[in-house]
C-alpha cells in the first residue's frame, strides 16, 4: 500500500486510467469478435460494415497506449485480409 501522499494520488489515478483502458480494450475485442463471427457465417456485407468501427476502436486503443502502434497495424491488416479471402472464396 502507498504511504506518501503522492503515491496515494498516483494509485488513484492509475486505477482510474486502468478502468478507461480496460473499457477501450474490451470495445476493441468485441468489435473484432463480431467481425470474425460474420466471417465464419460468410456474411461479407456485415463484416465490411463493421470494419470502420473496428478501425476506430483499434486506432483509439493505439493512440492511448493500450496497444502498440505495430499491434494495431497488424490487427487491422489481418481483419482486411480475412475479409478479402472470404470474398475470393465466394
Amino acid at each position: 500500500m502507498p504511504i506518501t501522499k503522492s503515491a496515494k494520488k498516483a494509485m488513484k489515478s492509475s486505477l482510474r486510467k486502468r478502468s478507461f483502458n480496460l473499457a477501450r480494450k474490451r470495445k476493441m475485442k468485441e468489435v473484432v469478435k463480431t467481425i470474425k463471427q460474420s466471417i465464419t457465417v460468410k456474411d461479407v456485407p456485415s463484416a465490411e460494415a463493421k470494419l470502420s468501427e473496428a478501425y476506430k476502436a483499434i486506432d483509439k486503443a493505439a493512440k492511448r497506449g493500450v496497444i502498440k502502434k505495430n499491434t494495431a497495424s497488424r490487427k487491422k491488416s489481418r481483419l482486411v485480409k480475412m475479409i478479402k479471402n472470404l470474398k475470393a472464396s465466394l
